[in-house]
């Protein structure tokens, strides 16, 4: 769901914190497994320009059967989006960098919803000025690359709605 509202004259962009990526955005991502324990997995997950982060960290966690991960990711990004909670809302301010910009951290994880693996990550973009700006990743298009390390987990987690808030958060006692 997008809503635009208008204060002052000017259009503030709100979306909803449930709304899934769009898959199929980010064809040049490859992926490396680099340590397998044999209940741990760990993978380079290496985006390409052109690819969008969180389609291509979905798109991992579908084609790997990820019901559980966290991650870690530096690159860099030619548009972003990023959000701020508004409670009073139960949406996500949407604020946008449409130039280049340094990905200086990228923290996540994965879970499920519904069956369904669901990313969820907060990021930091380092600006040609020399400010940084950060929030829950909305979308970011990558150039030239950037690099994530997925660390997939033996066991599953599970995330319900939590109504007070309007997102989907990990409950640890939720089973299958």
């Amino acid at each position: 769901m997008l809503v635009c509202l208008s204060a002052n004259a000017q259009e503030q962009e709100y979306v909803s914190p449930v709304k899934p990526p769009l898959t199929g955005r980010s064809p040049g991502v490859k992926v490396k497994l680099i340590s397998d324990n044999g209940t741990t997995k760990t993978y380079a997950v290496i985006f390409a320009a052109g690819d969008e982060v969180l389609s291509g960290l979905k798109e991992f966690a579908i084609k790997y059967k990820v019901q559980s991960a966290h991650f870690t990711a530096i690159g860099d990004a030619i548009s972003s989006k990023y959000g701020w909670y508004d409670k009073s809302r139960q949406m996500f301010k949407v604020f946008k960098i449409d130039n280049f910009a340094e990905i200086t951290s990228l923290v996540g994880d994965i879970a499920l919803y519904n069956g369904t693996p669901v990313v969820h990550g907060h990021v930091n973009f380092g600006t040609e000025d020399g400010t940084v700006r950060g929030g829950h990743l909305l979308e970011a298009v990558v150039s030239p690359t950037l690099e994530a390390i997925v660390t997939v987990e033996p066991e599953a987690l599970y995330k319900k709605l939590s109504p007070e808030f309007g997102i989907s958060v990990i409950d640890t006692d939720l089973k299958k």
